[in-house]
């Protein structure tokens, strides 16, 4: 009887959840947990480290400036490339390169390199490093979209997304928090060697998906190729709103930057401390996640995402003038919670409306908008530190972020009246 009932209960959760019944799209989650896993860990470690031998906010931003860059300057050209080339290869040769950044940062943590180099050569080698991972990742972001689309069916793109963002939130959660463990353990050395380890865990699961067809094969010129994801998403409104949204709110709201600075001036909490705060927010979209893949978003998303990123605004905000270690955590928790809505209803609309043969373009323009925006958010608030001092800064850009939401709002009509089942039916 109780196994029965266990059998019911399974069969029941993989009927709502049938995108786990794909073998390959479970080792897609494996990469995409893993990844952000060891990207988190490295970047908490980045800007551990840059603070603690520098002392200097405008160092914090200058290490989200360096990968900006790329970010921003390479992901025309990575999306144009990406359509061109097999995506599973893709995906394996970005891996092997963060295998060979990872292993120059570690070089870069030991103390006899430190010696040797001095701390200016040090510190712009790090800002290099970081650049390089900023190109990597100009490359990763589309070709990882852009396998997915060929390992989900269409149908199940909703299901799949809201895993997709459970796995890459997991990571967001544990990889920070393991990050200050090991920098309180054994310092960032540790850390550093940790990150290796994982992503040559990570050819395991890359080489167990299979090799994929190439859906767009007719060369056209390279100008008119990098344009046409542009003028896709100009030209498509509610993803147009989301994008935009999502940017501005990332780029004005974002605090994560200035926790190194909360944790030592603010809060006066240990490095443990500073990992529990650095992962409260991956905490928090790890709960919506969890909610969500059962019962998932499908009435109003495009209002929830109105909803939600002003709850991120307001989260910031407090969070913001907090001298409270507790307060402060569960802020940052329920920035989290809300901005997980955002990425499952951005992600899928992105996955509903683009053409699978313009998949790697369209991808990285969603790179411009959302993952440079992180990093850019990063400089900005940095910058606004260094200016306006650390709280007055974080308070600032949640305001901003509130009068985002309001333009936003009365700006794209299309994005509050999204759904997801009219676009499915649309396209079916």
């Amino acid at each position: 009887m109780e196994k029965g009932d266990a059998d019911k209960k399974e069969s029941t959760f993989l009927k709502k959840n049938p995108s786990l019944k794909i073998r390959e799209f479970l080792s897609f989650l494996s990469i995409r947990f893993g990844l952000i896993f060891a990207l988190n860990m490295q970047i908490t470690i980045v800007f551990y480290w840059v603070y603690q031998i520098t002392n200097d906010k405008l160092s914090l931003g200058l290490v989200g400036l360096a990968e900006v860059i790329p970010a921003i300057g390479f992901s025309l050209f990575a999306g144009h490339f990406v359509d061109l080339m097999e995506k599973r290869k893709m995906v394996l040769v970005c891996i092997s390169a963060y295998i060979l950044l990872g292993l120059s940062l570690f070089a870069l943590t030991t103390p006899y390199v430190f010696d040797a180099l001095g701390l200016n050569t040090t510190l712009y080698l790090i800002y290099f490093f970081v650049f390089c991972g900023g190109v990597i990742r100009s490359f990763m972001g589309p070709s990882v979209f852009s396998l997915f689309g060929l390992i989900v069916p269409r149908k199940n793109y909703a299901n799949a997304t809201s895993w997709g963002s459970m796995a890459w939130q997991m990571g967001s959660v544990i990889g920070p928090l393991t990050a200050g463990i090991l920098i309180a353990f054994d310092g960032v050395i540790a850390g550093m060697l940790a990150v290796v380890i994982v992503e040559v865990l990570l050819l395991i699961p890359i080489l167990s998906i299979s090799v994929k067809p190439i859906l767009k094969k007719e060369k056209e010129p390279v100008l008119k190729s990098l344009t046409m994801g542009i003028r896709f998403v100009l030209k498509t409104p509610e993803l147009l709103g989301a994008q935009l949204l999502d940017m501005f709110s990332v780029l004005f709201g974002g605090a994560v930057a200035l926790l190194p600075v909360y944790q030592k001036e603010i809060l006066h909490v240990d490095e443990v401390g500073f990992g529990i705060l650095r992962a409260a927010p991956g905490i928090g979209a790890l709960l919506t996640m969890a909610i969500l893949a059962f019962l998932p978003l499908k009435t109003y998303p495009g209002r929830k995402l109105f909803m939600a990123v002003t709850g991120f605004a307001l989260s910031i905000i407090i969070f913001g003038i907090s001298t409270n270690f507790i307060l402060s955590f569960f802020m940052l928790l329920f920035s989290g919670m809300f901005d997980a809505v955002s990425v499952v209803v951005r992600s899928t609309i992105l996955q509903l409306v683009t053409p699978d043969h313009m998949r790697g373009r369209v991808a990285s323009v969603n790179t411009m908008f959302i993952s440079s925006s992180n990093e850019l958010g990063d400089f900005e608030s940095g910058v606004m530190a260094h200016w306006l001092g650390t709280v007055r800064a974080v308070v600032v850009g949640g305001c901003l972020t509130l009068g985002v939401v309001a333009v936003t709002f009365f700006s794209a009509p299309q994005l509050r009246r999204f759904g997801f089942e009219e676009e499915e039916e649309t396209d079916d």
